[in-house]
This record gives structure tokens, C-alpha cells and sequence, in this order.
């Protein structure tokens, strides 16, 4: 039987590889087709995507796939990965080493093991279902803040704004007005890491793909946090509102985003 834990591995650690070997070379980078220009792809994720799925096919050929730049490859399988070849592609472009790959595996409608890494920091997070998560081999922990007024968060901006009564500036400028300190790496993956690690107490973010959040969702999960959709609801990869926390912090930040604090 595939031991699909080091399937995972060796698709995370052989991409990762070759993002590292790239990194602030030459590659040809476009902008995508469609939307906004700054919303760019390298060659360097389609080589990485190509390594990763050919990993996943050698070794389970019947397994659906959805990842960023290919799309869905559908099967008959109650297994599904969920693939971003470098999430941070626009840092990457720019010699920033804030980028990572990142990867999911759904069994049905559970994650069971996700995983990311960026080779440019040493950094392989990892997580399976129930069995919590770690940073190279050590288990994380999310922070234990629970004054809010002292924590440090992170978010992102979405190319495409959303279609909210709230617009994601005007979310922003509250946080920044309670004299919070907010970072923005560029990373969804990593934010989600490092809320997991303790390094951040909070993210939020609207407009994400299942692919920048299936591995990061499990990793705070697995090492204590909380993550919910805007609304404080069961989160799904497939929302398009994101809030991960420590879980000590996660009601004030859903006031604040909810406007009612």
C-alpha cells in the first residue's frame, strides 16, 4: 500500500528543490491571462507543478488533483490534492524569499495531511489529521495571547477586490486604528504557518483559493488554532473568507472585521 505521508514529502521536497535553484536566477515570468498584471506566473511554478504531479501519478495514478495552474484533473477517487506550486509567486519573481509550495490531501471531506515549505528558510511545516503539527520534525503550537490589544497580525490583499459591504481597506484601517501592528508578507500559506507557530496571533484575508489554504488550514488546526469564515461559521477550503487564529483572540477579530466591536 502507498504511503502517501512520504508522497507528500518527496513532491514538497523535490519542487521545493527546484524553486531553490531558480531563486533569484533567470526564468521568464508572465503576467496571467485576464487579471490583474501584478498577478504573475513564472516558469518556475509550472516546473514546480510538473514535479509534484508527476510524483502524485507515479505513485497514485487515480487520485484527483486540483492545482493553480493546471486546473482540476477530476477522478474517480475519494482522494484529492490540492497543489500551489509556489505560493509568493510575485515575491519570488522579485528575489523576495517569502514563497513556498504547498500541498493538501483530502480523503471524502476531510483533510488528512498538508504540508509547506520554503526551501529558501528551511522551513518544512507539516500536519496529519488528529497526530497535531510541526516545523522540521519539531510540533508547533499556536500562541497563547489572549490580549488582544497585543497582538501582532498578518493579512493580504486580493487582486480582485471583493464583493462586500465591507471593503477590505476599510477591515484593514480598523485593525490599524486599535494600533495593532498588521504585516503583509505575501504569502497566504505562510501566514497561515506562522499563525501556527506562534509567530502571528491572527490573519485574515478575502478571495483565497483552496489551493493557498488546504495545507495552511490544517496546519493551524493540528497545532491548536481556530480558523472560520467571516461569519465565525465551520470553514471550508472553498471559502472566500478566511480567519485563523490562536482561538483566544478570535472573537475580537471577528468584531472588528463584523464591524460590531
Amino acid at each position: 500500500m502507498t504511503d502517501l505521508k512520504e508522497v507528500l514529502i518527496e513532491a514538497i521536497r523535490e519542487s521545493g528543490a527546484i524553486i531553490q535553484q531558480y531563486f533569484q536566477g533567470q526564468f521568464t515570468v508572465e503576467s496571467k491571462v485576464g487579471i490583474n498584471v501584478n498577478n504573475l506566473v513564472t516558469e518556475v511554478d509550472n516546473l514546480s507543478e510538473d514535479k509534484i504531479i508527476s510524483i502524485i501519478k507515479k505513485y497514485c495514478p487515480t487520485h484527483s488533483i486540483i492545482s493553480e495552474e493546471s486546473g482540476e484533473d477530476k477522478q474517480d477517487s475519494e482522494y484529492q490534492w490540492i497543489i500551489d506550486p509556489i505560493d509568493g509567486t510575485v515575491n519570488f519573481a522579485h528575489g523576495i524569499p517569502i514563497c513556498c509550495v504547498s500541498i493538501g490531501l483530502k480523503k471524502g471531506d476531510d483533510l488528512i495531511y498538508g504540508s509547506v515549505y520554503n526551501p529558501m528558510m528551511n522551513e518544512l511545516f507539516f500536519a496529519e489529521k488528529g497526530k497535531g503539527a510541526t516545523l522540521n520534525g519539531v510540533p508547533i503550537h499556536v500562541s497563547k495571547k489572549s490580549d488582544f490589544s497585543k497582538a501582532c497580525l498578518v493579512t493580504g490583499f486580493p487582486y480582485k477586490w471583493p464583493d462586500t459591504r465591507e471593503h477590505p481597506i476599510k477591515v484593514f484601517e480598523r485593525f490599524v486604528l486599535e494600533g495593532l501592528p498588521v504585516r503583509r508578507l505575501g504569502s497566504a500559506a505562510i501566514d497561515l504557518c506562522w499563525v501556527a507557530c506562534g509567530r502571528f496571533d491572527g490573519f485574515w484575508e478575502y478571495n483565497l483559493s483552496s489551493w493557498d489554504v488546504a495545507a495552511g488550514y490544517l496546519i493551524v488546526e493540528e497545532a491548536g488554532g481556530r480558523i472560520t469564515n467571516f461569519d465565525g461559521d465551520k470553514y471550508s477550503v472553498f471559502d472566500k473568507q478566511t480567519l485563523a487564529t490562536n482561538g483566544y483572540i478570535h472573537e475580537e477579530m471577528l468584531g472588528l472585521i463584523k464591524n460590531k466591536s
